[in-house]
């Protein structure tokens, strides 16, 4: 593993909460006109700080805990952790989705088994409600269990596994998948290729997704207006990286798309940080970065170099991979 893989891995979680932490005191509002500046100065409905990341950052943070504690998200005993973990900070949390809130709120015990038969019986009951994005804003850590060399099915399986645990929607694991692996390229080799990742999902399902992102490239963020919608949230993210030049330009774009601008700018900051490395995070960002559980940027470097593990130990250095 060559520095710029170690950049590269940390990107992905600081890219993450600076979207979410930039976004958070625009969450709600409508679509912002082009070059508006946007600043990371909190606010917002929950009186967010200055810098402080949502409950996007606050869920991921405990599957990067459990990678970092060398676990396996194929691990029944790890997803408990991770349910436990989650139960745990929403009983205080300032802002918690409405599916994932009640899914956590109403289980029997706070295990993962508990929890995913909560959320097929949801989506049993609700078809056409129960593909919110909240699985997708926390997946971004995911992929950093299985860098490895011919890791991409293990990680597919797990991006799915964790996204069940609260949203049995296929929408939303599809999403999961298709944005794990492309974190995961980003990662390996510093690109940025969602069309490469669709072999990773059923193949019945795989045209539409197709279309999906063909849509993303050809439409602005702010064309999603649905973008609590899990598909919808993935295309806002897509279309700020496609159109954007950079994770600052990125970032921006994605939170000038309005609505669910932290949930979006964190899907979007997760891949682009992935590939662009922390080294691009503005110092004045990080200095601000904090939130549950009590970390701040620091933090989640140290939490992505220790998740990286195993799943790092066998990956390739070819050549441009640390470009």
């Amino acid at each position: 593993m060559t520095s710029a893989h170690l950049d590269r891995a940390i990107g992905a979680l600081l890219g993450s909460a600076a979207g979410d932490a930039l976004g958070a005191g625009y969450e709600f509002g409508p679509p912002l006109p082009d070059g508006q500046p946007v600043h990371m100065a909190g606010g917002g409905s929950f009186g967010w700080a200055p810098g402080e990341w949502t409950d996007d950052t606050s869920m991921a943070v405990p599957i990067a805990q459990v990678l970092a504690d060398g676990g396996s998200l194929d691990d029944e005993t790890s997803l408990d952790r991770v349910v436990a973990a989650w139960v745990g900070w929403a009983r205080t949390a300032k802002d918690v989705g409405v599916q994932t809130r009640n899914l956590l709120s109403a289980l029997p015990t706070p295990t993962a088994a508990a929890a995913r038969e909560s959320a097929a019986a949801y989506y049993a009951a609700n078809p056409r409600g129960a593909g919110g994005n909240g699985t997708l804003m926390r997946t971004g850590p995911v992929a950093l269990g299985y860098l490895g060399d011919g890791q991409e099915e293990a990680l597919a399986s797990a991006a799915r596994a964790v996204s069940d645990l609260t949203h049995a929607d296929p929408d939303a694991g599809d999403a999961c998948v298709l944005w794990s692996t492309a974190v995961r390229h980003a990662v390996r080799d510093g690109v940025m290729d969602l069309d490469a990742q669709l072999v990773w999902l059923p193949a019945e399902r795989r045209d539409r997704w197709a279309a999906l992102i063909a849509e993303a490239e050809a439409s602005q963020p702010a064309d999603f207006d649905k973008n609590g919608w899990v598909v919808q949230a993935l295309q806002g993210a897509w279309s700020a990286i496609h159109h954007g030049t950079g994770l600052v330009d990125v970032l921006e774009r994605a939170v000038r798309g309005g609505r669910d601008t932290d949930t979006v700018a964190a899907i979007a900051g997760a891949l682009a940080g992935a590939a662009h490395g922390a080294a691009v995070v503005p110092e004045e960002w990080r200095e601000k970065l904090h939130g549950w559980p009590g970390l701040d940027a620091d933090g989640l470097a140290d939490l992505a170099v220790r998740a990286l593990g195993r799943g790092a130990a066998n990956l390739s250095a070819r050549p441009g991979a640390a470009g």
